[in-house]
């Protein structure tokens, strides 16, 4: 990541000492340019060798056939001819410091889109258009296939591979910093979620941590317990023979050891998952990263037709969003 930064910072100066080069070279051709008119203005020695005539053309360019009766009309003429020239000097670098710009800025998105989920970027210099062009999805590279092949991606007859989807985010850590996040979701919900973290990093909505759960060994409880927020994890609901909504790519858990997952057994047992969220196993409190009706990211999933766990009945899934097929 140094050297990253190193290599940013180098192309940063030359790009520097490349704008100062154009600008030397305009203040050159200005000072050329006048100094020829002082010549042309002042030296009466032009006239003997110009032989000025009624008849007399000045060059061969359209925009300069024009009769030159005196030396006024040869200032005129020139003075169109340097200002002509500066400006399209003046374009030429112009268009050179955009087209610099413009390979900066993808160097910049390609160096950060570059760097692993988690961690830590500085975006104070980055325009809104950069920082948008970190929000992004595409289909599983084959390093990702990788990663989650016999983790959290099993051979199944229920999803293939080639259904899911690789986001990309930022996302307000709870250290106040940019991090970049990673999920695997389905790719009919992709860009929904893409466009709701979007949003919550705009608002500054702090999320711990966002990697893919194959870093923690696809364990659920692992990751949850680590406040990891997570998507795709091909698995049964705990204490059942039924897939999850994880395993289809249509579920999302926030900020997890905040938000449990917490279920009144019958004989009165309360399982809690992960289990050192006890202490946030009651809602009426107050303390930070709670989800409840009034929170953003809530508010956010709900608009865009999820379910929350904190509404169901038979249980509370606090941390839990998902969608239908």
């Amino acid at each position: 990541m140094l050297m990253r930064l190193f290599h940013k910072v180098q192309k940063g100066q030359n790009m520097k000492k490349r704008h100062l080069k154009n600008r030397i070279k305009i203040i050159i051709l200005c000072v050329i340019c006048a100094g020829s008119f002082i010549f042309f203005k002042f030296s009466g020695r032009i006239y003997p060798m110009m032989q000025i005539s009624d008849k007399m053309q000045f060059g061969n360019d359209p925009f300069e056939q024009r009769n030159i009766k005196s030396k006024k009309d040869i200032i005129c003429l020139f003075k169109e001819k340097v200002k002509n020239f500066i400006t399209e000097k003046s374009e030429i670098v112009l268009s050179e410091n955009v087209s610099s710009m413009e390979e900066q800025k993808y160097q910049n998105i390609s160096v950060l889109q570059s760097m692993s989920a988690g961690e830590v970027i500085e975006v104070s210099n980055l325009n809104q258009e950069i920082v948008g062009e970190l929000f992004y999805s595409t289909a599983l590279s084959q390093v990702v296939k990788e990663r989650i092949w016999n983790n959290s991606y099993k051979e199944n007859n229920d999803i293939s591979i080639e259904e899911l989807c690789y986001l990309r985010v930022l996302h307000m850590g709870f250290d106040g910093q940019t991090h970049i996040g990673e999920l695997i979701v389905n790719q009919t919900i992709a860009e929904e979620v893409l466009e709701i973290m979007l949003k919550l990093y705009q608002q500054s909505y702090p999320i711990e941590k966002m990697i893919l759960i194959d870093e923690y060994g696809a364990d659920d409880e692992q990751s949850m317990a680590d406040n990891n927020t997570s998507a795709f994890n091909y698995r049964k609901i705990a204490g059942t023979d039924r897939l999850s909504n994880h395993s289809l790519g249509f579920a999302i858990d926030i900020n997890p050891k905040y938000n449990p997952y917490v279920k009144q057994q019958d004989n009165g047992e309360l399982i809690v998952s992960p289990l050192n969220s006890t202490e946030y196993i009651d809602r009426n409190q107050e303390f930070p990263y709670k989800i409840d009706e009034n929170d953003l990211c809530c508010q956010l999933f709900l608009e865009y037709g999820f379910t929350w766990g904190g509404n169901w009945n038979s249980v509370k899934d606090y941390q839990h969003f998902e969608k239908s097929k």
